[in-house]
């Protein structure tokens, strides 16, 4: 049996709770799940069986591929692709039961011109409401929209969710509003991601569809005090030595000892997601205590200095880097990055582990 040198531990019964929780909040809404980008990192099949073990039944992912892997579960469910057609015959999604969410009106011309050859067919609609990706606009809207398509689904994406005061949200808000005023019959109106949800009742429409929240990430929102954290990632100690006084750690020499040190050199590097922001400032966490990076993050390892603990810690043991009480909002917030990116940078390479 391989002891991987890097785990990623995943709690999937917190991310049951987050999600029975989100849906409480949007009670009176369906409460859908984002799992594109192999479900954020932590692995695309595990969430997709405990979030439907859950009731969830809607689940929103960007790519075919993805829908497609999704499907090979033969379950019960909507499965919306996000980027739509991505030029992919339609018999791809009537075949397998796979929702397109159209983006722009060459898109709606041709699910229009075909859709009588495919009796499955469900597809929706993006309105964009001030984001400026993917989606038509209320007027593109307008020129091409006919009564006879039934829409599954119409979208749009808030852009400042995880910002409350934020103006923006309300004008979004009212755009989507407009667009639904012009008696489209969607079966489902959604407009809230996972921030989108704490805004209040009037973003919930018919759907909500959380993303990283499921996950743990919380933006230092309000959210924080409502979600679990997920995951926990953690380094094997593969050597541990002792640096003299005035050596260097690392490339470039840009960490430098001032006294005899004692270091362990753990099994995980940017080459698994820990980003390289880390050199010199960020932790490793041993039994609640915690200890420094030291030089630069490498491919393949990071040095951590244990002098101030090193009888209690021993070769073969790990080390967490993301643990419950340094999450990966806190990573992100020292990578000058969202957490988002923290856990969609989590590499193949790191072994899942499920909880």
């Amino acid at each position: 049996m391989i002891k991987h040198n890097a785990i990623l531990e995943v709690s999937l019964k917190n991310l049951a709770y987050n999600y029975n929780k989100l849906s409480s909040i949007a009670n009176k809404s369906v409460c859908a799940a984002t799992i594109k980008a192999d479900a954020y990192g932590i692995g695309v099949i595990k969430t997709f069986e405990t979030l439907y073990k859950n009731k969830c039944r809607h689940f929103f992912v960007a790519t075919t591929e993805e829908a497609l892997e999704i499907r090979k579960k033969k379950l019960l469910a909507n499965v919306y692709v996000l980027n739509g057609l991505e030029g992919n015959e339609l018999s791809i999604f009537n075949n397998n039961n796979i929702i397109p969410i159209i983006n722009d009106k060459d898109e709606y011309s041709f699910v229009s011109k075909n859709i009588k050859k495919y009796k499955k067919l469900k597809f929706g609609i993006h309105i964009d409401t001030g984001l400026n990706r993917l989606g038509l606009n209320v007027n593109d809207l307008l020129k091409i929209y006919s009564d006879k398509n039934k829409i599954h689904i119409l979208i749009s994406h808030l852009s400042s969710a995880d910002e409350k005061k934020n103006n923006y949200n309300i004008l979004q808000n009212k755009k989507f509003k407009e667009a639904i005023n012009l008696k489209i019959n969607a079966k489902y109106n959604s407009l809230s991601n996972s921030m989108g949800i704490i805004l209040g009742n009037n973003f919930h429409h018919d759907l909500v569809r959380p993303g990283i929240s499921l996950y743990g990430g919380h933006f230092n929102t309000k959210m924080k005090k409502i979600i679990k954290p997920v995951i926990s990632l953690k380094g094997k100690i593969l050597q541990i030595k002792t640096i003299s006084k005035n050596e260097f750690v690392g490339y470039n020499q840009t960490y430098k000892t001032n006294k005899k040190i004692k270091v362990a050199v753990l099994g995980i590097g940017y080459a698994d997601g820990i980003s390289r922001v880390l050199s010199n400032k960020g932790h490793a966490y041993f039994k609640k205590k915690t200890f420094k990076i030291l030089g630069r993050v490498s491919m393949d390892s990071i040095t951590v200095d244990i002098s101030k603990n090193d009888k209690s810690i021993k070769v073969g043991e790990y080390m967490e880097i993301i643990n419950h009480l340094n999450g990966i909002d806190k990573i992100a917030n020292q990578c000058n990055t969202i957490c988002d990116e923290i856990l969609t940078s989590i590499s193949k390479r790191v072994k899942r582990v499920y909880l």
